[in-house]
This record gives structure tokens, sequence and C-alpha cells, in this order.
């Protein structure tokens, strides 16, 4: 059997139930390992004794033979994950010291199921952020190098600690969060797998909110086996989220036959972008012919409004960020300013807000107050919105003309260095997000995989943009590309 820190969810689940190793054994081995990489600043709250109770009773359900999948499977929950008493910081200062006395339901819902948590994942200040260097913690950083060279990389963001956890074997699958990209931009950047599922297939109850009608969970894994494992076990209607959708969810991985012939495999030509890198252009020409010779038939699309995504998503979401946002004022619950002999209640608002945000937030905030105030309400926020139907409209048309799924690229570039941008116009930045934003403002689901590397050894992603509730269709499609694809690479270890 291989190094325990090797398995994948599927090869650990099997091993567990055939005896061939223990559910504490696997707990040990990504314990240690996560221990030993805090050069990476993955692990932002680790949570061995919790670990270790839990991996006690998976062995001891495992005993009984009523074991689910996820039953004694290392996992790392991004700290945007309410966890209860345990501190769930969504990397910012202002929630410093908060322990929840209650459980998010994605995680009550995997640790029901079995999984074992080994700790918080570190990610971009409550989820703001492409590179994970917003967070109060310090930038998360990427287990790979480019060729020869020791600079530091990003792992994306915001799921960036969650990303990092699963390519460097830290843990077996991660929560992430994907509101314009989050979990997809980061798997891309990483070689590791991440799936958006459909908007309220996945409770966001207990998840510290950013933008309540784009934000939506999924998992971070190895595989797309992996993948579909454990999202079935995060999925499921609950009462307690409104937006929450009362279907049915699937058994996803018995659907991963890896057959797509006689589907429709979209491309669609907005997302050719001028100064797109040529290694990213190959890398998608390369997943439309594995796609084609698998049997799918390929046919250009247009997707006109998509134009349109970057701008209207920057309006969308930080209005929501600033009303969500609001509930922090240092009364109710985190950190309270230090304040001066004869302050008042503005003057703890402003302190408290102003030293708990960090600049990035502060710059959303502001923003989105800006684009809800009564003189450009109608002007930025209404516009948006009528911008989003017609970007939902154009994938409603694609889907109802035959197209059974969507091939794009997933970032628009390999993964970048550290402080690289730190100086440049926030909208480098944004510009990450122009090739996942607009699956978030349609509700769709978009799974992001590795199908290559660049010439320094990075890698690259695609993404594949699937109907609405057809997650495992989505991941079926995904598992022929990975099939025909064969990434096997890793990171060389040197943290």
């Amino acid at each position: 059997m291989s190094a325990l820190t090797d398995l994948t969810i599927a090869g650990a689940r099997d091993a567990l139930r055939a005896g061939e190793t223990s559910a504490v054994a696997l707990t040990e081995a990504h314990l240690e390992a996560a221990g030993a990489a805090g050069a990476l600043n993955a692990f932002v709250h680790h949570t061995p004794d919790l670990a270790r109770e839990q991996a006690r009773a998976a062995d001891a359900r495992l005993a009984r033979g009523d074991a689910p999948a996820m039953c004694g499977i290392p996992i790392g929950v991004k700290d945007l994950f309410c966890t209860k008493g345990v501190p769930s910081q969504a990397a910012s200062r202002i929630l410093d010291g908060f322990r929840p006395e209650y459980e998010s339901t994605v995680t009550d819902k995997l640790f029901t199921s079995g999984a074992v948590m080994l700790g918080k994942l570190n990610m971009d200040e409550f989820a703001m952020g492409s590179s994970n260097e917003t967070s109060t913690y310090g930038a998360a950083v990427n287990p790979w190098r480019a060729g020869n060279s020791d600079a530091a990389l990003t792992p994306g963001g915001s799921s960036g600690g969650s990303a990092a956890a699963v390519a460097a074997h830290l843990c077996l699958g991660a929560t992430g969060t994907d509101t314009g990209g989050s979990i997809r931009q980061p798997a891309a950047l990483t070689g590791t797998v991440g799936i958006k599922p459909t908007y309220g297939r996945v409770s966001r109850w207990g998840i510290v909110a950013f933008a309540s009608s784009l934000d939506q969970a999924g998992p971070m894994t190895r595989n797309v086996r992996d993948a579909a494992i454990m999202l079935e076990a995060m999925a499921g209607h609950d009462p307690k989220d409104s937006t929450s959708a009362d279907l049915p969810v699937p058994d996803f991985e018995a659907m991963l036959t890896g057959d797509i012939r006689g589907q429709v495999i979209g491309i669609p030509r907005e997302y050719r972008l001028d100064g797109m890198p040529d290694e990213v252009e190959a890398r998608w020409q390369d997943g439309i012919a594995m796609l084609r010779d698998a049997g799918a038939g390929i046919r250009d699309i247009s997707l006109p409004h998509t134009k349109y995504a970057l701008p209207a998503y920057y309006v969308i979401a930080p209005a929501e960020a600033s009303s969500n946002l609001a509930r922090y004022d240092g009364v109710r619950f985190g950190r309270r300013a230090a304040l001066d002999q004869g302050d008042g209640v503005t003057e703890m608002y402003e302190k408290t807000r102003a030293e708990g945000f960090g600049d990035e937030v502060q710059r959303r905030v502001m923003v989105g107050t800006y684009v809800l105030s009564a003189g450009f309400y109608d002007a930025y926020y209404n516009h948006a919105r009528k911008v989003r139907a017609l970007i939902r409209r154009d994938f409603e048309e694609a889907f109802a003309s035959g197209v059974d799924a969507i091939l794009t690229p997933a970032t628009p570039s390999p993964a970048f260095e550290l402080g690289a941008m730190a100086e440049a116009d926030p909208i480098e930045m944004y510009l990450q997000d122009v090739f996942t934003v607009t699956v978030n403002l349609a509700g769709l689901p978009g799974i992001a995989l590795p199908t290559g590397q660049d010439r320094r050894g990075l890698p690259l992603g695609l993404q594949l943009i699937g109907r609405p509730w057809e997650e495992g269709a989505l991941l079926n499609a995904a598992q022929c590309l990975e099939d025909r694809a064969g990434f096997v690479a890793r990171a060389e270890k040197w943290w």
C-alpha cells in the first residue's frame, strides 16, 4: 500500500474498509505532515485532539460495518466555516477570538459521515482575494515551484490554504467556498480538483457570508472521484438555509463512467482573450481534442455578455459584502478597538472596523456602500443585476441548443509570485477571475481540474461548466478529461 499521505479519498476508504489501515493511523500520518509543513502556512488552527477523538470514533464505526465513504478520512476545513469551539476567523483580525457555539451545516454533515478534521485552513480575508495575500495569518504558499526558482508562488484564493494543503498531501480533501472562482482558481494553480456546485446544492448556513447570492461551498481534492465522494457528503437540503434546494443528492461516484460519447461540448468564443498566454490556449486546444477523441461533439458557441461579467460581479459582490459585513461592529462578537475617553458609539464603530478589516475588505465595503447609495443604486447596482440576468440567459440558450457542458480555461495564467501584484492596480488581480465569475453569476456548477504543465513545470487547469443540478454529468465529463489528460505530477517537496 502507498504511504498513507499519498492515498486518495477513494483509496483510503477502500483500505479502511479492508482493514489495511486504521483511521487513527491515517490521522496520525496527516497530523505529522501538517505539523511539519509550517512553511506553507496552509493550516492556521490545528485541532489534533479533536482529530484523534474523531478518528477513534471512525474506527469504532468501521468495526461495526456501518461506515459511509468519508468515515475516517482526514480533511482540512477552510476558516470560513464555523466549527463549534474552534477558532473561526474568516482570516480576519476583526473576528480574533471568535469560537462559535454551533457547527456549520457542511461540517456537521461531514462529521456525521465520519470525516476527521485536522484543523482550519488559511484563506483570503472574508474570502475577498485571488492570491491568499489578504489573510490576517499571512499568505499561504503554493507547494509548487517554477523551474529552478525558489520564489514563493501563490496557491490562488480565496481557498488558497485548502488548495495548498491538498496539493502538498497534508490532508486528503478540504472544504472551499467559491464566490467568483475561489475554489476553481486555486485548484487550477495547484494541480488539484475543485468543484463549485449549483447555487443551492450545498447549504450556506454557518459559513461566514461574503456575497450571499453568489457564495457556494464545495470540495477540493486530488482527483475527480474524490470530489464526487466528498460533494455527496456535503450536499443536501437544509431548512436553515432559505436558498437550499430541496432536491435529492445523487450517488455522484456511481455516475463516473467516463463515457461522454454523443454529448456536445460548447467552446465559447468570448473566452479567447487578447494577451492570453500561448500555453493556456494550447492546453485549451488539447482539452478540446481529448473530448473529441472521447466521442463528444465540439461546437463553437457564443456567450455574448461575458465581457460584462467582471464589472457586473464587482458591483454585485461588494454591494452584498457591505451589507453582510455591517454586523461586525465591535458590539456582538469579535474584536473591539481600544477607545479614548469621550469616544462614543460612532467612534467605536469607526476604530473597530478600521483596525479589524484589511485594505481589500475596506476597499470592497466602500465600493459596495457607494453603489448601493441613493444616488447610484439605479446607475450601478440595478444595471449589474440586469447584466447578471443576461449572462444567465446566455447559458440557458446554450444549454437549450443541445450543449451538455462548456469547456474553458480555468485561469488566465499559471501561479504567479507572491507579492507580484501587490503594487498593481487592484483590477489586475480581479482579472484572475475572468473565466470563473460568469458561473457564479448564473448559479451554475463548474469544475476545475489539472490537464498539464507549462514550460516551467507549473500546473495548468481547464474548467468545465455544467447544466444546473447536473453535477453528476459534469463530474463524469471531468472524469473523461482527467483520464485522457493523465496528470500525475506533484510538487517536489521543499517545505
